[in-house]
């Protein structure tokens, strides 16, 4: 479960984050904090993290929150990845893409690459039709931070309704330590 990992001259140790779904994701470990004698995680995930968006012609690309994750859409995206020898994983809290990706260089992007949502920017990574509907996957350009608990030699998700009650307080911690 633990492990020393080194990716680009990172060195972080890595986690497997459970979600209540019983779903996956690999992880860095950035940052333990403790809240009321609870360990908690800050992890980023080990791939890349991407959202899906639908691209409408006048308006601004839509964030799709909530996919099923055996939709065709995905499985669009999964054959577009491919062609560029990425591969799209499913897991806990978001999408990832595993594979070589190109760093943005940010003063060639051009706009339609480019989509601000909800104080959230992100770059396009691919796009793709279906059924005469164009979709995108985008790369978050801001921190993709995950918050976990401690339990039992694995790490849990914290998930609804316990996230909104601990993020103030992980917050407040954070700032506590770098004061």
């Amino acid at each position: 479960m633990k492990e020393a990992n080194s990716n680009d001259n990172y060195d972080a140790q890595t986690l497997l984050l459970n979600d209540s779904n019983g779903n996956e994701l690999f992880c860095y470990l950035e940052q333990l904090v403790s809240v009321e004698g609870q360990e908690y995680a800050l992890l980023t995930p080990v791939d890349t993290p991407v959202s899906l968006f639908k691209i409408n012609e006048k308006d601004e690309p839509e964030l799709i929150d909530k996919i099923d994750k055996n939709e065709q859409i995905l499985k669009n995206a999964e054959a577009v990845l491919q062609e560029h020898d990425l591969r799209l994983i499913r897991s806990a809290v978001t999408l990832t893409v595993s594979g070589e990706l190109e760093e943005p260089i940010y003063d060639e992007l051009e706009e339609e690459d480019y989509v601000d949502d909800d104080s959230e920017s992100y770059e396009l990574l691919v796009n793709f039709n279906l059924f005469d509907q164009e979709y995108g996957l985008y790369i978050p350009l801001d921190p993709f931070f995950i918050v976990g608990k401690l339990k039992d030699k694995g790490v849990l998700l914290v998930e609804d309704d316990e996230f909104d009650k601990i993020q103030p307080l992980i917050e407040n911690e954070l700032e506590k330590s770098s004061s």
